[in-house]
């Protein structure tokens, strides 16, 4: 639970250090920096999403 809850606190903060520490290396992370990159908020959803599902 501590760390779900860390996670969606990253996810809000830094999107791509929580999609990191969730799916590691990987196509998932790749999508979250250009996201971050485009605009901010879609990372932030993007995120949100990998790491509670």
């Amino acid at each position: 639970m501590d760390n779900k809850l860390l996670l969606i606190i990253l996810s809000l903060f830094l999107p791509p250090v929580a999609v990191f520490l969730k799916a590691g290396v990987g196509k998932d992370l790749v999508i979250n920096i250009i996201l971050c990159f485009i605009f901010f908020i879609p990372a932030i959803i993007h995120s949100l999403w990998l790491c509670t599902r």
